[in-house]
């Protein structure tokens, strides 16, 4: 094989033992745990918010947007339960590019995994020591996942991924809901195969072990939109599309069926500001459809402190340098929004 084996990294018990959860964080972390695990399985009706940068890309930046989200949070808990986005590894379309907080603690310096394990764990660690937030994540590396398994409120399976079987298998030992976001093809019986599959039971190779996975009653749907033939972003947020859902939910016969709707990437053609118009057309939905509102748990928005995306170097505090973002005035406002509409 063509590779530089650079260094042994820790494994990810060793790096829980270095930077343990305290006691009174894991008694938050399951109050949090138990609350949103209701609202999958219907015994709530608060409305998800998975909410916050495209990446986590700088940390004192991330935990200032956090705290924002910690004071409105406050102000709209009888409806909504927001879970911060800290999603500290990124696909990218070319395998170029930054991949994440991860990879490159500091983007503008060269990879450094050993610092990005820390980094990542000292991020997710701080939200909840210092926010109360239990956060959510991408799960691009299933082997990775185990350096936060014990942190995490909400993993995500990405459009390019949701195909992978490992990331299937994962997915069924996961306890906490993971979403499986439709393809970037737009096929929904790849998604719905996907869930199937983390919902059963499996045996098979994690990080050397033969294991046995319980299976995840969790596993939901993420709507995304996808691109056509043509290349070009084709959206499925519609009622249309949530009624189609609706139905192949109630085919499949699977319990506990759930969706999350991504207001960006092909949704919105990656056109930010669409996020308020997309975000207030599914509760406008939920709210005319009793069967859409019981399954659509809530919505995906990409928002940071400042509108937009900026290049790596411009060094424009709270902006994202991958995907561009809402920013933090228009969210606040529309989060209000959300809770003042949603019936």
């Amino acid at each position: 094989m063509n590779l530089d084996f650079k260094r042994k990294l820790p494994i990810p018990q060793q790096i829980k033992t270095r930077y343990p959860l305290t006691p009174d964080l894991e008694a938050i972390r399951d109050e949090r745990a138990l609350e949103l695990k209701k609202i999958f399985t219907g015994e709530s009706n608060k409305f998800v918010l998975i909410i916050g940068p495209c990446s986590a890309d700088n940390r004192e930046a991330v935990l200032d947007y956090i705290s924002r989200l910690r004071t409105v949070s406050e102000e709209v808990k009888d409806k909504i339960f927001i879970v911060p986005r800290i999603y500290t590894n990124k696909p990218r379309t070319t395998g170029d590019g930054y991949k994440g907080m991860l990879h490159q603690p500091d983007p503008d310096e060269t990879p450094d995994m050993l610092k990005g394990i820390v980094a990542i764990r000292d991020l997710h660690m701080a939200a909840l020591k210092d926010y109360g937030f239990t956060c959510a994540d991408e799960m691009l590396y299933p082997d990775n996942y185990r350096y936060l398994s014990d942190i995490l409120a909400y993993v995500a399976v990405g459009a390019r991924s949701v195909e992978n079987q490992q990331h299937r298998l994962t997915a069924s030992g996961i306890e906490v809901p993971v979403g499986m976001k439709n393809p970037t093809s737009g096929d929904l019986s790849i998604m719905m195969n996907s869930i199937t599959a983390a919902k059963h039971r499996h045996t098979f190779i994690y990080r050397g072990w033969e294991v046995t996975s319980q299976g995840n009653p969790l596993a939901h749907a993420i709507m995304r939109g996808y691109i056509d033939y043509a290349g070009k972003s084709v959206s499925n947020y519609h009622y249309e599309d949530l009624v189609k859902l609706y139905d192949i939910y109630a085919e499949s016969g699977l319990g506990n069926p759930a969706a999350i709707i991504d207001t960006n990437h092909a949704n919105s053609g990656k056109k930010y500001l669409e996020q308020i118009r997309i975000a207030k057309d599914v509760v406008y939905s939920c709210n005319h459809n009793s069967d859409i509102r019981k399954m659509v748990k809530g919505l995906m928005i990409e928002s940071y402190i400042e509108d937009g995306a900026q290049k790596i170097g411009e060094h424009i505090y709270g902006k994202s340098i991958t995907d561009p973002c809402l920013g933090w005035e228009k969210t606040r406002e529309l989060i209000y929004k959300i809770a003042d509409t949603l019936e």
